[in-house]
């Protein structure tokens, strides 16, 4: 019998807390494994060896289930940036001596990292860091982003729940638009700085008749810079045919003549990139002299957990209990992800593969799935989505007010 721990990364979603309870669960039924730890703050949470016993903190099955609708991360989150190994490297030793010696005091024979591309950086070199020095000690990365932008996985944990949001969210805003009888233009900032699955998203409401939002912007469809004149001349067009016209755009635009100031990076080099909607409210109303509004969306988009995808919150914990058995089966070095078999009906399978062919890396929407226009998605783009968004979970309300389980941090 050994003991394990699991710790979160990156940005929040309203499903990462679904793949711990999956982990936890699973761990639990396991009679190879005994205590199950959590990491505070990540990696973090390993270097500095603070680690809560999460078999002492979820006590019950209601416990369990308060912790799978809960957004963000409960154990807490970082982007701290693992260096690379270097046996000639003092300070570089000395950091993953301390992870080790985490590992040992603890008695952790497996590790289980719940993030993005990122993460899974902090998993390969970990994992491979164990191997040269010997020590058996599994690594097993759990993917998780909004961004829906990890290579090998048909889908990321989150990325149902964020779009289900940003559909039922950009529809409350086409009701509001078409309540006066002048003409309009909204523009709403969805999150994707390289990558538009998010915005292209927002599609998944054509499959209720709605045509709304009358343009989709992707940064995939303009790797050379967006162009602002063809932007205006397709509002434009829509404003010959719709009253109240409505556009989706990813936070990764930049347009040709504007290049944005960046308000600093994360420690893997990450920018802001945040402001395009605004400065294409500026411009549209300079041009059309109308009323025009920008709406940033920013992280509510995140952790919304309110209007969660129920298929997302299962397949969640599913690949978190997935992941234990990777483990057990003698794996490490291994990310988990998503195969779909089918869309209709719709079905996945849960499989491995080496982390190395995800960490660091992006996968971007699908260029046949962006109209030749580049303002729009194909019919294959929706089809993809809608399985993602299906369900609804059921919440806990306390006082009127959804009910989050929380750790005495």
């Amino acid at each position: 019998m050994y003991n394990i721990a699991a710790a979160q990364s990156g940005g929040p979603t309203s499903a990462i807390n679904a793949s711990l309870a999956g982990i936890f669960k699973k761990a639990s039924q396991s009679p190879e494994i005994g205590k199950i730890y959590g990491s505070i703050n990540g990696i973090e949470g390993m270097i500095n060896g603070n680690l809560v016993p999460l078999d002492s903190i979820l006590t019950s099955e209601h416990d369990i289930e308060l912790l799978k609708k809960t957004p963000s991360t409960v154990l807490g989150s970082c982007r701290y940036k693992l260096a690379e190994y270097d046996p000639n490297d003092s300070r570089t030793e000395a950091e993953y001596m301390r992870i080790i010696n985490t590992f040992e005091e603890y008695e952790i024979k497996a590790f289980f990292y719940i993030g993005g591309n990122d993460s899974m950086d902090t998993v390969m070199k970990l994992d491979r860091y164990c191997k040269a020095v010997g020590k058996d000690i599994k690594i097993i990365g759990v993917p998780k982003t909004i961004d829906n932008d990890l290579p090998e996985t048909d889908h990321t944990p989150g990325f149902g729940s964020a779009a289900k949001y940003v559909a039922t969210t950009l529809q409350e805003i086409i009701r509001d638009s078409r309540v006066y009888s002048i003409q309009s233009i909204t523009i709403v900032e969805i999150m994707g700085r390289n990558a538009g699955w998010l915005t292209a998203s927002s599609c998944v409401l054509r499959a209720n008749g709605e045509p709304a939002p009358h343009l989709i912007y992707l940064p995939e469809a303009f790797p050379q810079g967006f162009d602002m004149e063809r932007f205006l001349g397709d509002v434009e067009r829509m404003m010959k045919r719709y009253r109240a016209v409505i556009i989706a755009v990813s936070e990764g635009i930049v347009p040709t003549d504007r290049q944005y100031v960046k308000t600093g990076a994360d420690a893997f080099g990450h920018t802001d990139n945040s402001g395009v909607a605004k400065y294409l409210e500026h411009r549209c109303s300079e041009r059309f002299g109308c009323k025009v509004r920008s709406i940033e969306l920013n992280v509510m988009q995140r952790c919304s957990s309110h209007i969660a995808s129920l298929t997302d919150i299962e397949e969640s914990e599913r690949i978190g209990s997935a992941a234990v058995d990777c483990a057990l089966a003698g794996n490490s070095g291994r990310m988990m992800g998503y195969r779909r078999i089918s869309n209709e009906p719709y079905r996945i399978e849960i499989v491995s593969f080496d982390v190395a062919q995800a960490a660091n890396k992006e996968k971007y929407l699908p260029a046949e799935w962006i109209t030749d226009d580049k303002c729009d998605v194909t019919p294959d783009a929706l089809n993809y989505f809608l399985p993602l968004i299906q369900g609804e979970v059921t919440t806990e309300y306390r006082n009127g007010i959804p009910v989050h389980f929380r750790l005495n941090q």
